[in-house]
């Protein structure tokens, strides 16, 4: 069920606002910050928004974590890899600080969010000053100010999982492309995630304070936006005046933004309103991220998922059929615990099937306190290799058959930026999300060109400008 958000009060706004002044006007206060960010577009964002705090304090973004007199690290937890990279780098700061002892170590996200984190913190991690989870983001100013004032550390983990914060200030990573979060949280508990336990219970934000975000952005020259949540599909799910993502995603489409993505789709929950919309949308970019996880059936019911493979291929033929240009993209998991031989070949055989854009691959990662965690029948470490590398041979060749489809096409390309391995070259993405190269300077970043593709590379195409 969809929880009815609890909003940050005026009284707790100006409350913030006054720490953040104190914190501006502290003699001890940290001159320049640096952001490290793990994770997904959620967690960018998250950054962005911390950023735009930091600077409302007065302090300048460092290029570099060496330059920095503050450094953040904002976490995810995903996956066990993540978390380790995390601390490792978290640790490797501990010995910048015999050169620079008025350093300041922070951690935030989702790790810090997670059951016995902030306890684990306290007790390993004693050179971390700073640490706060997903729910108290908005309060950085009076964590901040409490450790400058108190010089003691600061760890805070709310379990007030049903707030929203509107109207942080936000350092934008981009002039061009935008982030606007419609919804936080997620009721799925599909059983191998951690995500419904560290970013709370669903909630989403008034369909007015998104559009008004949209047309600020839209006035400021912002080409691109892209629509946040761990379930886009199920925004205004309980709503009282009967919101929900389709009616949001017209209205945004109507105003004249040039592009907009979103994501990320559950496929139980991709509805024949919402395809009738893309199809019918002008400004909706021809683009869908629809994580199947499995090709099997029974792992997808241990998974939780709630759809079979069937169902999911039958959604997939109304996209086809609604959009035949449609470009899908997907996560997948391989080595969920109990899987065999010829589960894992149902996934390779749906990759062939359905012939994805792209897809993220992953090793099945244990998360402690979820149910897939108590599962017996886990996969040995040599075999899940195995099995990920020809998942990812099935992927590639999949990607290059759908580049070999592009060739002769005309694309929309969004110029995000200079080449990184020709100057006088110039990338972004289509409307389909791949990343396409042509000739360009940077006059052009930020423009939408039309390209025709020429040829294609393992992971881009190649194009020339389209003569007008």
């Amino acid at each position: 069920m969809h929880y009815k958000p609890l909003y940050v009060t005026e009284d707790e706004r100006i409350e913030q606002e006054y720490a953040a002044q104190q914190v501006l006007n502290h003699p001890d206060r940290p001159k320049t910050f640096h952001i490290v960010t793990y994770g997904c577009q959620m967690n960018a964002h998250d950054s962005e928004k911390l950023a735009g705090i930091f600077l409302q304090m007065g302090m300048t973004e460092a290029a570099d974590r060496l330059e920095a007199d503050l450094v953040l690290f904002n976490t995810c937890c995903v996956r066990d890899n993540a978390e380790r990279r995390a601390l490792g780098n978290v640790t490797w700061l501990k010995e910048l600080r015999k050169d620079k002892p008025n350093l300041i170590i922070g951690v935030c996200g989702c790790m810090v969010q997670q059951p016995q984190m902030a306890e684990r913190i306290l007790r390993q991690y004693r050179f971390i000053d700073l640490a706060f989870g997903t729910h108290n983001l908005h309060r950085l100013p009076s964590l901040l100010l409490n450790l400058l004032e108190k010089k003691t550390r600061i760890v805070s983990v709310s379990d007030q999982d049903t707030t929203i914060a509107e109207g942080l200030p936000v350092k934008r990573l981009s002039q061009h492309h935008a982030y606007i979060t419609i919804m936080y949280g997620c009721d799925n508990y599909c059983s191998y995630c951690i995500v419904p336990y560290v970013r709370g219970h669903e909630r989403s934000r008034q369909m007015d304070d998104i559009l008004r975000e949209a047309d600020v952005l839209l006035n400021s020259g912002v080409q691109e936006i892209m629509l946040l949540g761990q379930n886009v599909n199920s925004y205004g799910n309980g709503s009282e005046n009967g919101d929900n993502f389709p009616l949001l995603l017209k209205k945004l489409d109507e105003m004249g933004i040039p592009r907009i993505r979103f994501m990320t789709s559950h496929p139980k929950d991709l509805s024949d309103e919402l395809i009738d919309v893309m199809a019918n949308g002008k400004h909706i970019c021809n683009h869908l991220h629809l994580p199947v996880q499995s090709g099997n059936n029974e792992i997808l019911r241990l998974m939780n998922r709630r759809y079979t493979r069937e169902d999911y291929l039958r959604k997939v033929e109304k996209l086809r059929s609604a959009i035949p240009t449609i470009g899908l993209t997907t996560d997948l998991i391989v080595s969920f615990p109990g899987e065999t031989e010829a589960q894992f070949e149902d996934t390779c055989s749906l990759v062939r099937e359905v012939g994805y854009d792209a897809a993220f691959t992953f090793i099945y990662s244990p998360r402690e306190g979820t149910q897939a965690a108590r599962m017996d029948g886990r996969i040995p470490a040599d075999e899940s290799s195995r099995r990920i590398e020809k998942l990812i041979r099935e992927v590639e060749a999949s990607t290059a058959r759908v580049h070999e489809t592009m060739i002769g096409r005309d694309e929309l390309v969004l110029i995000e930026g200079l080449s990184k391995r020709d100057p006088n070259k110039v990338s972004g993405k289509g409307t389909r999300n791949i990343t396409v190269t042509l000739d360009g300077s940077a006059a052009d970043i930020g423009r939408i060109i039309p390209v025709t593709i020429t040829s294609a590379a393992v992971n881009t195409l190649r194009g020339e400008r389209k003569e007008r």
